[in-house]
């Protein structure tokens, strides 16, 4: 058994829920407005994503090293990616992929093409809708009336900003691509989640191994896109203090901590109920943008909200509370 991170262990089911509820939309909403004001700096998405996880992996391959050491020899125990990893390979490669390679490279290119006002809707917002679809193909969970009609809500929240995007276009602009770049990654997201849930990954091995995967694709990968001309790297040029603090916040607040306590979040309330209860996240960040970024709330952006917000809270009534785990 792994121990449980940051003291909470003394805590009791609902209270472990309920700090890891806090914890993540804490930290999500910092990612979302961190994230666009990167775009004025010096690094470059790709650049982004290789930090984040160069962050990450400072903190947690020796603890993943720590972990397979520790459990070898016990069974229904298995390693991967030469002992890196705590868990099998087939499930490092779909947590990795999904939650680590994807994730980073879809949210960072977004953030660098539309405001965070736009994450609020299409990333956080639209995460309820991709989760309940992705669970009920991939565990039949069932979808009725209420949150038929919560998930109704929230595609045409989408639509109102989607729309003004795609009007914008015709004048040159390129928002509607970072829309379909939030969207992207909250369906790989949600796949995570659904995941998580599926296989009951311990949050701490499931951070582990997203971050592993994560370093072992993107590292060669922005390597040889940089030696081949495909990608500009902005590293040479940005200042240590610029890519030390990404390296932590990305890495180590948003990876880490956060990746914990939401890991922590979909063992204790399920994939759907979790996206339901970071239904604060949208309103926060699109207010957090307004205030700290000097981001415009327009008629399309505050329709947007309201009706995600509203279809997140009627899948939120429709949820059925899960039975509580014992500590």
């Amino acid at each position: 058994m792994t121990p449980t991170p940051f003291g909470l262990g003394r805590l009791s089911a609902a209270q472990k829920g309920a700090a890891a509820a806090l914890t993540t939309i804490v930290v999500w909403t910092s990612f979302i407005i961190i994230s666009r004001a990167s775009a004025a700096h010096t690094l470059q998405p790709f650049d982004l994503a290789l930090l984040r996880y160069l962050g990450a992996g400072v903190v947690l391959l020796p603890w993943g090293l720590w972990l397979v050491a520790r459990q070898r020899g016990q069974p229904g125990m298995a390693s991967s990616f030469g002992g890196f990893s705590p868990l099998p390979l087939g499930l490092s490669l779909g947590l990795g992929l999904t939650g680590g390679v994807l994730f980073g490279l879809f949210s960072f290119s977004a953030f660098f093409l539309a405001p965070a006002g736009h994450a609020s809707v299409f990333l956080t917002g639209s995460l309820p809708l991709w989760s309940t679809l992705v669970a009920w193909i991939w565990l039949h969970e069932q979808i009725g009336a209420r949150r038929a009609l919560g998930l109704l809500l929230i595609l045409v929240g989408d639509a109102v900003v989607g729309w003004n995007s795609l009007r914008q276009a015709f004048d040159g602009s390129g928002v509607w691509r970072g829309d379909l770049c939030f969207m992207a990654t909250a369906f790989s997201w949600a796949c995570y989640s659904v995941m998580l849930k599926r296989h009951q990954v311990d949050p701490v091995r499931a951070t582990i191994a997203t971050t592993v995967v994560a370093l072992v694709i993107l590292v060669p990968a922005y390597a040889l896109a940089w030696a081949l001309g495909w990608i500009t790297s902005a590293l040479p040029q940005a200042s240590w203090s610029e890519m030390g603090f990404q390296a932590f916040f990305q890495g180590a607040i948003s990876v880490v901590v956060s990746g914990i306590s939401f890991s922590q979040m979909v063992r204790h309330y399920g994939p759907v109920r979790t996206s339901m209860i970071t239904s604060v996240v949208p309103s926060t960040s699109a207010m957090c943008a307004v205030l700290f970024l000097g981001e415009p709330l327009n008629a399309h952006l505050v329709g947007g909200l309201v009706c995600v917000t509203l279809g997140i809270l009627a899948g939120v009534w429709a949820a059925k509370p899960p039975p509580a785990k014992p500590t």
